[in-house]
């Protein structure tokens, strides 16, 4: 891989076994396992999807539901790994996905720092030292202390935002997540995203907002049923998207 690349995406194909058949219970699944009766359709989420990103440029990624766009971001952030074809990324990786996957509903919001830190891969002593910054950028003040059963998914998502970009990535990985939260917050966060992207971060972004995509990115690719449909500047891929969903 060049070494001013970030991202190389190379022949990359993700496919998803569909049974064919119900199967009622778990002791009728393994029958059919060891028999080698379970019958099965390929689905092929991506095929040879093609492309580079280079360090600080800003991918956005266009489609429509079931187009692949989140299956292509899980693949990149090591979530999943491609059927077919190649990935390398270059630099440490933030990837907010789904934020606040990683919770335990029984926990507090404190705890749940702790937790979902770790599975983000910090460790104690980094979530110590940022818990302030982390409990004061999610806003939910005393609820900190609360068990996250009883936060609304708009502050589930506010915690997972604020947990996730405490770190300073090479690469950034979103998926929808400057719709989360209040009005309030989306701003909040966005001018947050906007930092990262002003330190020269790499950033591959999908949202369902043509206009966001036009404004955070600087470069563009469609995905239509698993295809690269196009790519290039994202106003010329903004035009051929236009075009494609009117």
């Amino acid at each position: 891989m060049k070494e001013n690349v970030a991202v190389s995406v190379k022949g990359v194909g993700m496919r998803f076994n569909l049974s064919q058949e119900r199967v009622d219970n778990l002791k009728e699944y393994l029958i059919k396992f060891v028999k080698r009766d379970l019958k099965y359709n390929e689905f092929w989420a991506l095929k040879d999807i093609n492309f580079e990103i280079k360090k600080g440029e800003r991918l956005g990624v266009l489609g429509l539901n079931g187009s692949g766009k989140s299956t292509l971001l899980k693949l990149v952030s090591g979530v999943l790994k491609p059927s077919a074809g190649k990935i390398t990324t270059r630099g440490v990786i933030a990837p907010l996905l789904e934020l606040g996957a990683g919770f335990n509903s029984e926990y507090t919001g404190r705890e749940n720092i702790y937790l979902y830190g770790a599975v983000l891969g910090f460790s104690k002593e980094f979530l110590d030292e940022k818990f302030d910054e982390i409990a004061d950028f999610s806003g939910l003040g005393e609820f900190i202390e609360v068990p996250i059963k009883n936060y609304s998914s708009g502050m589930k998502a506010r915690l997972g935002f604020s947990i996730a970009t405490i770190v300073e990535p090479d690469i950034l990985i979103l998926d929808e997540v400057l719709s989360v939260g209040d009005k309030k917050f989306r701003s909040k966060s966005e001018k947050k995203i906007m930092s990262m992207f002003d330190k020269g971060v790499t950033v591959l972004f999908v949202s369902h907002s043509l206009e966001q995509v036009q404004r955070l990115c600087d470069k563009a690719i469609i995905l239509d049923s698993g295809r690269l449909a196009a790519q290039g500047p994202v106003e010329k891929v903004a035009r051929i998207y236009k075009n494609m969903t009117e």
